[in-house]
């Protein structure tokens, strides 16, 4: 697929502003396709909210209580006063949009909402959701105090730029618990995704998790349909292809990763290629030293065989020789279940264990485990004895 050039992306970026500014102020219908929501949740939202809400999923059952939420693309604000909810008092949501006029929509109704609710914990930034560190209210008032009307103010202008993301980022590094987006990341523009997808990863903590509802094409959509303005911004031609959008999440470092969701009948149809809805939930904390402590999991099936985003193979039923790290990464979700995992007899202290080669998948023999000089021999239990026979 041809790159689409810069001229045709400023078009079509300039049309999703417009379109959205629009839809802020009157229903636009046909933004993006339903989506049926838990409607006691819907309680609190104004109906001017809902009316103007546009997405293609529900990513908010992936959001935990007490928990740090960021919602890219928040709009009028109706998926983080859902998940608003969901935290409780004790958590914190924060939107991000860069539509003023969204925000506008949000922010008006945010003290109705959190007198409903009891408690405040919405807060609506104005930026890039693909530059999430640089805070545009902030840049508002520098610009304000120093126009940029030559070269020089230019240069000192991309000075200040860098200093307002490094001294007073918009969102801060690892300092979100979970990442929602609702048929959002589809509008930013193809040069512009590589480091969308960094960004996620870069606000999430160690042990997040995005959760992403978006469009996806099955086939490349071509040149001449993504330079459509209307398409575009109405979350058509701008789709990722589905395996491409997987891949997006595996190359910014995400392990784990589903599509917990995905319509089966498109929801349009362009030129004979299809666009669906998919979520796709995507975890943080893969990364980190390989310490070999004696460790193994067996992978219970139901296939012959699985591997992991790292290419390590684990074969069913067998003891498959892994990492400390891995060992607790395949504990927790989204492999729940999926594992046994299997102690060595004798503990390796992590200041005593020496680096795990993880470019490799090595089975681990028994004894391993139980160690060379194991011999002993174990009587029946006395409890089974008196439930009766065992065999």
């Amino acid at each position: 697929m041809k790159t689409v050039s810069s001229s045709d992306q400023q078009v079509a970026e300039s049309s999703v502003y417009q379109r959205y500014a629009a839809a802020a102020q009157a229903v636009e219908p046909a933004l993006c396709c339903p989506v049926e929501y838990s409607t006691d949740l819907l309680k609190a939202i104004p109906d001017e909210i809902i009316e103007r809400d546009y997405g293609c999923g529900d990513p908010t059952p992936y959001v935990r209580p007490g928990e740090t939420v960021l919602d890219l693309g928040s709009g009028g604000g109706k998926l983080c006063y859902i998940a608003a909810q969901v935290v409780g008092a004790q958590g914190r949501v924060i939107g991000v949009d860069c539509n003023r006029e969204m925000l506008g929509l949000a922010r008006k109704h945010a003290p109705a909402v959190a007198e409903k609710l009891g408690y405040a914990n919405v807060d609506f930034r104005y930026g890039l959701i693909q530059d999430l560190a640089l805070d545009l209210d902030q840049l508002a008032g520098e610009l304000s105090a120093h126009p940029v009307n030559d070269p020089a103010a230019y240069l000192a202008l991309r000075h200040t730029e860098e200093r307002l993301r490094r001294e007073q980022p918009l969102v801060a590094d690892e300092s979100v618990d979970c990442v929602l987006s609702n048929c959002v990341l589809n509008l930013v523009r193809q040069q512009d995704r590589r480091i969308l997808f960094a960004e996620i990863f870069r606000v999430l903590r160690r042990g997040g998790r995005a959760a992403i509802s978006d469009i996806v094409s099955d086939e490349s959509v071509p040149e001449r349909l993504q330079q459509d303005p209307e398409l575009w911004s109405g979350c058509i031609t701008g789709a990722f292809r589905e395996d491409e959008f997987l891949s997006a999440f595996e190359d910014a470092g995400f392990h784990g990763i589903e599509v917990v969701k995905r319509q089966a009948e498109p929801w349009r149809t362009v030129e004979g290629i299809e666009f669906r809805s998919v979520t796709v939930v995507a975890h943080k904390g893969k990364q980190g030293p390989c310490l070999e402590r004696g460790q193994a999991v067996s992978y219970r099936g139901p296939f012959k065989r699985v591997q992991d985003d790292d290419g390590h193979t684990y074969f069913r039923g067998e003891r498959m020789a892994v990492c400390d790290k891995t060992f607790k990464l395949l504990q927790q979700e989204p492999y729940t279940n999926m594992f046994d995992a299997i102690e060595p007899r004798e503990v390796v202290p992590s200041e005593d264990a020496k680096a795990f080669d993880c470019r490799r998948s090595t089975r681990r023999h028994p004894r391993e485990t139980k160690g060379l000089e194991y011999h002993a021999t174990t009587e029946s239990a006395d409890d089974c004895r008196d439930e009766g026979p065992c065999c």
